[in-house]
């Protein structure tokens, strides 16, 4: 078949020594005629395929392989990536679960075909050209060479949209392009072989994607990041994040798909957008917009880039102020400043790693794990003279150089998740909360686990709550899902009135020490994304991740001893039993030792019942108790197994004979 549409070809071939450098390869052609064929018959007629190809649609490629007895495909990505490690692992990952899915579908035997050397499938490790390559060969020796815009899909070949074809026909066309073709395959892809397709399966398919096979075969691959994708990836951030700001104003399409535009369409939607533009700026006013870009490794503060490289001295002043600050809690009427000290550093540890947590949940419940290790709320809760608000703002402008935070009583569930679909990154502090409105919206909105996953929100902020000692219990669905601090404590009025070091740390202390943590998370972030994306139970624990890098810098820049405080935290220092119930027994432990006439213990029947003294006093004990203790209530008295209780509080209950029933 003679040349169907005029073409000329401008390739540029990636591999160093294909051309001169500077220079591009450009295929000269003439014009012959135009004509209308059908897919079928473009491809009829010949025994082997060789293609390159993206953003296939894997049921029309299996329609096309059983016209072929011989086939080899090279699946490209079509979509903007740097080619890092964590990218072509997840992208050959779903590849393969994707090819294996329609195959079956499709009742083509991959294992047979692969198996018998009729069929290999290759996935990119690396950018390859962006041709969409289909050559065509014949055991008489005719040969055929198509090119065009269309990948290998269904739409593309059914005529029912705008596609370019050419056709070329003959060795010379086909010579040139085949050894193009062997460029691509010899230095930019791995083998999806039958191990890989079994082990898709199960739990060891990145022992068998394309580029570990690869590995195994080579001994040793590089992986070069493409860093000149960098203006392409931030264009297509920017092309979705427009996307994602226009579409609720547009008009919906009907059943079928269509859209009907009219003249007053984009009169209503200029002014739907000029008032959200001016809500967007009575927000970022509000709430500052902090984006972590794990892709790109920056991170953007209201649309500048922040300098991740922080001048040395800063970060030590930094992290001077941070000492200073925290031995001014050493001035508080406490029983244990050290435990004080510990708990806020703790929080401020959760607090500093935050705005990783979205996508952390993403990629949790993408790979059907809990959400749960990564909190997207933090309970601050204690005196009134604590210090929470203060501590607070300082944490706030240790991250983004601003303190905003809301009052209590604009928190209610559809605010709350409101404001995280429109803010991102930096925390919202919610100030002052009362008891009653913790009651009335906070158990919806912190069990709304799956919030931002099907919208794929990937930098929705954390929201902190601070309430005063009238929150006296935290439901066990709540606390499972959100860290929580109590503290007790504080100063006199007089003292808090005279004591300058908050206001003056938060005058002087910058964004250095939290610049330099950013760095060092984006350094290892992606070893977290991928170890989450298995079938495997992830052994990832953020809380011990962030705090090892703030050891880290403190070591390495502190001009000081290491204070307690600063240590690693784990995750069960947030989520062990008896974190979480810390506050019941406090509670218990204090009435044991001063009112012990409230406990009875039953040997007979294995029991410690303790009377609160108020049926609501009860309630309030049991939220916070653990499955472990088989608690029950029953008016104002709490009924524990005696046993499991000697052993959660402490305390050896069965000593104080005189109350006990045999």
């Amino acid at each position: 078949m003679d040349n169907i549409q005029e073409h000329e070809n401008i390739s540029i071939f990636d591999e160093p020594g294909a051309h001169s450098k500077g220079m591009l390869d450009i295929v000269r052609a003439e014009f012959i005629r135009a004509e209308s064929l059908s897919w079928e018959e473009l491809f009829d007629g010949f025994d082997q395929l060789d293609a390159i190809t993206y953003s296939s649609s894997v049921d029309f490629i299996c329609k096309l392989l059983k016209k072929f007895s011989k086939a080899e495909i090279i699946f490209g990505y079509s979509g903007v990536m740097s080619y890092k490690l964590h990218e072509v692992l997840s992208y050959q990952k779903n590849l393969t679960e994707l090819i294996i899915n329609k195959a079956s579908k499709n009742k083509v035997d991959l294992y047979s075909r692969i198996g018998d050397g009729s069929l290999s499938l290759l996935a990119a490790d690396k950018q390859i050209s962006h041709e969409k390559l289909y050559l065509l060969s014949a055991e008489d020796g005719r040969k055929r060479v198509v090119m065009g815009s269309a990948n290998m899909s269904t739409v593309a070949f059914s005529g029912r949209q705008r596609e370019t074809w050419c056709s070329f026909d003959g060795d010379l066309a086909y010579d040139y392009y085949r050894d193009s073709y062997i460029s691509f395959r010899e230095s930019s892809t791995g083998d999806l072989t039958i191990k890989c397709i079994a082990a898709a399966e199960g739990t060891d398919v990145y022992a068998e994607l394309p580029i570990a096979n690869k590995t195994r075969v080579l001994k040793a691959v590089t992986v070069e990041i493409d860093n000149d994708v960098h203006e392409e990836v931030q264009f297509a951030l920017d092309v979705s994040k427009l996307s994602g700001k226009i579409a609720p104003f547009v008009p919906k399409p009907d059943k079928k798909g269509i859209t009907l535009i009219v003249p007053d369409t984009f009169r209503v939607l200029k002014q739907k957008l000029a008032d959200a533009d001016k809500k967007d700026r009575e927000l970022r006013q509000e709430f500052p917009e902090l984006i972590i870009d794990v892709d790109l490794n920056c991170a953007i503060l209201n649309d500048k880039p922040l300098d991740l490289h922080p001048d040395t001295a800063d970060v030590t002043n930094d992290i001077a102020l941070l000492f200073d600050y925290m031995k001014g809690y050493e001035n508080f009427h406490v029983h244990d400043v050290k435990q004080l000290q510990s708990k806020y550093f703790s929080f401020a540890n959760w607090f500093f790693a935050s705005p990783f947590m979205a996508q952390l949940r993403f990629v949790a419940h993408t790979y059907k794990h809990s959400v749960d290790p990564y909190p997207a709320y933090g309970i601050l809760c204690g005196q009134s003279k604590a210090g929470k608000t203060s501590f607070l703002k300082t944490l706030l402008q240790m991250m983004i150089g601003q303190m905003p935070i809301s009052s209590g009583g604009k928190f209610t569930a559809s605010n709350i998740e409101g404001l995280k679909r429109v803010v991102k990154g930096a925390p919202i502090i919610v100030d002052d909360l009362t008891r009653k409105r913790f009651r009335e919206h906070a158990d919806e909105t912190i069990k709304n686990e799956d919030f931002g996953i099907l919208d794929r929100l990937l930098h929705y902020p954390a929201v902190v709550i601070s309430a005063n000692e009238d929150l006296k219990s935290v439901p066990q669905q709540i606390s499972r899902r959100a860290v929580i601090c109590r503290v007790s404590g504080g100063l006199t009025n007089p003292e808090s009135m005279k004591s300058n070091i908050p206001p003056r740390v938060q005058s002087k202390i910058g964004t250095a020490f939290y610049r330099e943590y950013l760095r060092r998370m984006l350094e290892i972030f992606p070893s977290i994304l991928a170890a989450l994306s298995s079938d495997k139970m992830p052994e990832v624990d953020i809380f011990e991740t962030s705090s090892n890098i703030l050891c880290e810098i403190i070591k390495e820049y502190s001009k000081e001893p290491l204070p307690h405080y600063v240590r690693c935290y784990y995750f069960e220092d947030y989520f062990g039993d008896k974190i979480i119930g810390s506050n019941a027994i406090s509670t218990i432990a204090r009435a044991w030792k001063v009112n012990n006439k409230s406990f009875v213990i039953d040997r007979k029947m294995g029991e410690l019942r303790y009377n609160t003294g108020d049926i609501w006093a009860a309630r309030d004990v049991l939220k916070e108790l653990s499955e472990v203790l088989k608690a029950q209530q029953s008016q104002e008295w709490i009924v524990m197994d005696l046993e499991k209780a000697c052993e959660f509080f402490g305390i050896n209950f069965k000593k104080r004979r005189l109350f006990n029933r045999t």
